[in-house]
C-alpha cells in the first residue's frame, strides 16, 4: 500500500470510529528512509485528531482511543505514530495561526 493510500485509511478509520471533527496527517516516512522499521514499507505519521470522544479523558486515554481505532493498520501499515489529540473546545480555543499549523509543530 502506498503512503497516500495509508493516510486515507488512517483518516477513514479515525472519522468512522471517533467521529473526528478535524484530522491532519503528515507523512514523515521519508525522514526515516533506511530505518530498520521501514523495511516492511510501513510508514511514519504525525496525526492531529480533534474529537468530542476525548472530552473528559486524559491525554493518554485519548491516545489509546486513537491506537484502538488504528489497531488493524498498526500491525502492518504504520510503523510509528506521533499523536496530538484535542477536544473540539480545545481546538477552537487555539489562536487560528496556531490551529492552522498545529500538526507541523509535532517534531
Amino acid at each position: 500500500m502506498d503512503h497516500s493510500t495509508r493516510a486515507r485509511h488512517i483518516e477513514t478509520a479515525l472519522r468512522s470510529t471517533l467521529h473526528a471533527d478535524h484530522i491532519e496527517i503528515l507523512d514523515r516516512s521519508a525522514r526515516h528512509a533506511g530505518h530498520p522499521g521501514t523495511a516492511s514499507g510501513a510508514g511514519h505519521y504525525a496525526v492531529l485528531v480533534v474529537s468530542s470522544h476525548f472530552e473528559g479523558l486524559s491525554r493518554v486515554a485519548a491516545q489509546r482511543l486513537v491506537y484502538d481505532a488504528l489497531a488493524d493498520l498498526m500491525d502492518t501499515e504504520i510503523h510509528a505514530l506521533q499523536l496530538r489529540t484535542l477536544t473540539p473546545s480545545a481546538w477552537h480555543q487555539l489562536p487560528r495561526s496556531d490551529a492552522a499549523t498545529d500538526i507541523s509543530k509535532l517534531s
